[in-house]
């Protein structure tokens, strides 16, 4: 049996109660996105709460930091998650689809919108409800999640999301229909040498000059961090 929980450095995360466990797609885009200068974050479909309380820690006591979770048994445990952590008082879980959540929340209210999406959309769905909604585009698209940000988010205002790098022209084409523009990309491979497979990428309501775009690896061999992974993991992961 997989341990119902993973702890990190300053919190702990029990998934037991989750479709979707702890894994390096959260870890990443919760390290990854830009949280300078905010003042309210918004996670979408914020499942354990992850990515929510790694923004809490990055971020200065008066942020506030929101997470909106269709699945009522993940939303239970995101707050269960968040009351144990040294955070319980500047985050907030609510239980609802993002859709809905969108259209109730006005006017704009956020500086950033950050979510591990749901990506699986053209492979088999599986049997599981919770497991579908986790994992597949059933019920929450891009053109959704970026819709509903782009009705959330104050001027000046991004949005960052991590997916699969093969779909990245497709993602940017929707952000861009809704007036965003791409700021900072990083390509992902999971070992070096090998090919891209996530892409980590942030967009905002201007366009610059030129696109930050990188291109990192996780592992040099198994369990050999690389140092472009370390140096963005290691204020939570404990074994750097």
């Amino acid at each position: 049996m997989s341990n119902p929980y993973f702890r990190f450095k300053q919190f702990t995360v029990w998934h037991d109660r989750c479709a979707m466990k702890v894994g390096t797609d959260g870890v990443l885009i919760g390290a990854w996105c830009d949280v300078a200068g905010c003042r309210r974050i918004l996670d979408v479909g914020c499942g354990t709460g992850l990515i929510a309380l790694m923004a809490a820690q990055r971020t200065a006591p008066e942020v506030q930091v929101d997470g909106v979770e269709i699945d009522a048994g993940a939303a239970a445990q995101a707050a269960d998650n968040v009351a144990r952590s040294p955070w319980s008082d500047r985050i907030h879980v609510c239980c609802d689809d993002f859709v809905d959540y969108a259209a109730a929340s006005q006017p704009p209210r956020y500086n950033l919108v950050v979510s591990n999406p749901p990506y699986f959309e053209h492979s088999l769905l599986p049997d599981d409800e919770a497991r579908l909604t986790a994992r597949h585009t059933a019920r929450l698209t891009y053109a959704s999640l970026l819709q509903g940000a782009a009705s959330l988010l104050l001027p000046g205002g991004r949005v960052s999301l991590i997916f699969p790098a093969g779909i990245y022209d497709a993602v940017d084409a929707e952000a861009r229909r809704f007036g965003f523009f791409p700021r900072r990309v990083a390509w992902v491979s999971g070992r070096e040498g090998t090919a891209s497979k996530r892409v980590l990428a942030e967009w905002g309501r201007e366009p610059v000059a030129a696109v930050d775009e990188q291109h990192f690896s996780i592992e040099t061999a198994p369990l050999q961090w690389t140092p472009e992974y370390k140096a963005l993991t290691r204020d939570f992961y404990l074994q750097l």
